[in-house]
C-alpha cells in the first residue's frame, strides 16, 4: 500500500515539474488591463439626486470589492454633487469599515468615518430603508464598547433590515457580508457562513453580474470544508469585476484552499499587476505574499525569491498598516522556513512599528531557525518574546492572535526540546499545539499558518525515527491543506512503513 501512496505522491509532484516547465514566467505573461471598466452590475436605489445615481452604483460595486479608496473617492463625488445625499456620506463611512480585515475599523479611518456617519445623520435618511442601514452602521462607530460587541450588534441590525426588505437585493448582501464578519473563528462548523452563503446562492442565480455576491460566496467557503463548492463562483468572479485588484486575487483563496497552486499564481500575479498600475499598495503585497506561497508550493523557488527581491526595493512600507506589514513580513519567513533554511530563517529581523501578531512572525521564524540549526542556547530568549506579545494581544482583546501567538510560542518550545535531547516533551508540545490550531479557522487576510504545526508534527516524528506515525500526520495535515509540498515531501522521506487510507 505504501508503493501505491509513494506513486501518487511522486505523480503529484511529477505534474508541478510540468506546470513548472510549460507555464511562463512572470516577465512573460501580459496583463490585460480590461478597458472600458468593469467592475460588475449594482443597483442600489437611493433618494438621492437621480444625476448622481449611476457614480452612487458605481461607488457600492467598487465597495462590495473592497477597493475601498476608490470607493471613497467615489462616494465623495456623490456627496460633492449632491449635498442632501445622506447615503453618500454613510458609503465615505463603509470605506474605513473592513469587515473581514484586521483591524475591522483602521485607526486613522475611523475618526473620518465616525465624522462622515454623523454627517448622514445631520442631513437625514430619506427613507426608512436608509435610516435603517445608517443606524446599523453607527453601531460599528460607537466606540464606547468593545469591537466584537459591537459587530454582534450590527449583525442583529443588518440581519432586521434584511428581514423587512426582503426583496432588496443590496439588504440581503450587506446582511450576509455582517455574518461573516460576526463569524467566530474559533467555530469549526461555520455556522455563519453557510447562513450566508444559503443568502447568496439564490442571489447569484438571479444576479449573476452582482461583484459582492461572488466575492463573500468565496470567504463563506474559504475553509475546508466547504472549499470544493467554491470554484466555480472563484472563477466568475475575477470575470466579473477585473477592473478591480481585489476581484482577481480573490479567487486564489478557493485555489490555495484546494492545493490549485497554478490558478493561483495565475490570479496573483493579474491582481499584483492590477494593484501596481491602482497604486494600492496594500492589495498588491497581499498578492504577492500569497504568489510567494503558491511559488514554494510548487517547487518555484527561483520565482519566489525573484518577488522577495522585488519586495526589498519598494520603499517606504508603512508597517503600522496590518495588510501591508503581514504580507511583508511573512513573505521571506515563507522562502526560508517552507524550504527548512534554518541558518535563514535564524537571520530574520522583525519590523518595526508593525502590530504584535506581525512581530510575532519574525520572532518564531527565529526561534525555529536558532532550534533547528544547532543553537538551543540562543532559543529561550525569543520565546519569551512570543509569551510577551500574546500577552499584549490578550490585554488588547484580540484573542484569535492571541491564541495564534500562543500556538508559535508551543511549537518554538517544542523544537528547543527536541534540541536538547527532550523528545516526548517535543512530540507532546507540538502535538497539543496542531490540536490548538486545527480547532481555530484562519483569518481572510492569510493563507494560513506558514507551515501547519501538524505537518511540523510529522517532520518530528521522522526525526524521532517514527514513520509510521509521521505518515498519519503528514496525512492528516494533507486532509485540510491539500497538495502542500512540505507534506507531500514528508511522506516521501517516510520509510514504507506507513499505511495509505
Amino acid at each position: 500500500m505504501f508503493s501505491m501512496l509513494r506513486s501518487i505522491v511522486y505523480a503529484a509532484l511529477y505534474g508541478t515539474l510540468l506546470v513548472l516547465l510549460s507555464e511562463p514566467s512572470a516577465s512573460q505573461q501580459v496583463h490585460n488591463h480590461p478597458a472600458p471598466e468593469k467592475l460588475g452590475t449594482v443597483a442600489f436605489p437611493t433618494n438621492c439626486a437621480p444625476t448622481v445615481q449611476k457614480e452612487f452604483d458605481r461607488a457600492v460595486a467598487l465597495l462590495h470589492s473592497f477597493a475601498y479608496s476608490a470607493a471613497e473617492a467615489s462616494f465623495e463625488d456623490v456627496a460633492a454633487r449632491d449635498p442632501h445625499c445622506a447615503m453618500a456620506h454613510w458609503g465615505i463611512a463603509m470605506t474605513h469599515f473592513h469587515q473581514l480585515w484586521d483591524p475591522p475599523v483602521p485607526p486613522e479611518g475611523f475618526n473620518l468615518g465616525q465624522q462622515e456617519l454623523r454627517r448622514a445623520q445631520e442631513i437625514g435618511a430619506a427613507s426608512d430603508r436608509e435610516g435603517g442601514l445608517i443606524q446599523a452602521l453607527a453601531l460599528v462607530y460607537d466606540n464606547a464598547v468593545p469591537y466584537q460587541t459591537r459587530i454582534v450588534r450590527y449583525e442583529a441590525a443588518m440581519q432586521k433590515l434584511a428581514a423587512a426588505y426582503r426583496d432588496d437585493a443590496e439588504a440581503q448582501v450587506f446582511y450576509a457580508l455582517a455574518l461573516l464578519a460576526a463569524a467566530s473563528p474559533f467555530d469549526k462548523t461555520h455556522a455563519k457562513q453557510k447562513r450566508a452563503a444559503d443568502i447568496l446562492e439564490p442571489l447569484y442565480r438571479r444576479y449573476p453580474q452582482h461583484p459582492g455576491i461572488p466575492h463573500y460566496l468565496i470567504h463563506a467557503y474559504d475553509n475546508a470544508e466547504l472549499a470544493s463548492r467554491g470554484v466555480a463562483v472563484a472563477r466568475a468572479y475575477s470575470k466579473i469585476a477585473p477592473s478591480a485588484p481585489h476581484a482577481l486575487h480573490m479567487p486564489s483563496h478557493i485555489f490555495t484552499r484546494l492545493g490549485m497552486w497554478s490558478d493561483s499564481i495565475v490570479s496573483n500575479r493579474a491582481a499584483r499587476v492590477a494593484a501596481h498600475e491602482q497604486g494600492d499598495i496594500g492589495e498588491e503585497l497581499h498578492a504577492m505574499d500569497y504568489l510567494v506561497y503558491a511559488y514554494v508550493q510548487e517547487g518555484r523557488e527561483r520565482e519566489a525569491a525573484e518577488v522577495i527581491q522585488q519586495l526589498r526595493q519598494m520603499q517606504k512600507l508603512n508597517e503600522g498598516d496590518f495588510k501591508v506589514a503581514y504580507a511583508s513580513t511573512a513573505m521571506p519567513v515563507r522562502y526560508a522556513v517552507e524550504r527548512h533554511r534554518w541558518t535563514e530563517a535564524a537571520r530574520i529581523e522583525s519590523p518595526l512599528g508593525a502590530p504584535p501578531h506581525v512581530v510575532a512572525i519574525a520572532v518564531w521564524a527565529r526561534a525555529l531557525g536558532l532550534a533547528r540549526s544547532g543553537r538551543p542556547a540562543e532559543v529561550r530568549p525569543e520565546i519569551d518574546k512570543l509569551r510577551e506579545l500574546e500577552r499584549q494581544l490578550r490585554a488588547a482583546g484580540n484573542e484569535y492572535w492571541a491564541q495564534q501567538v500562543r500556538i508559535q510560542a508551543m511549537e518554538a518550545e517544542a523544537w528547543l526540546a527536541q534540541a536538547e535531547g527532550r523528545s516526548n516533551d517535543a512530540q507532546r508540545l507540538l502535538r497539543d499545539a496542531a490540536d490548538k490550531e486545527d480547532a481555530i479557522e484562519k483569518l481572510p487576510v492569510t493563507p494560513g499558518p506558514i507551515i501547519p504545526a501538524r505537518e511540523q508534527l510529522g517532520d518530528l516524528l521522522l526525526q524521532q525515527h517514527q514513520p509510521d506515525h509521521a505518515v498519519k500526520e503528514f496525512q492528516n495535515a494533507l486532509a485540510s491543506a491539500p497538495k502542500r509540498r512540505g507534506s507531500l515531501e514528508g511522506l516521501l522521506r517516510a520509510p514504507g512503513r506507513g499505511q495509505c487510507r
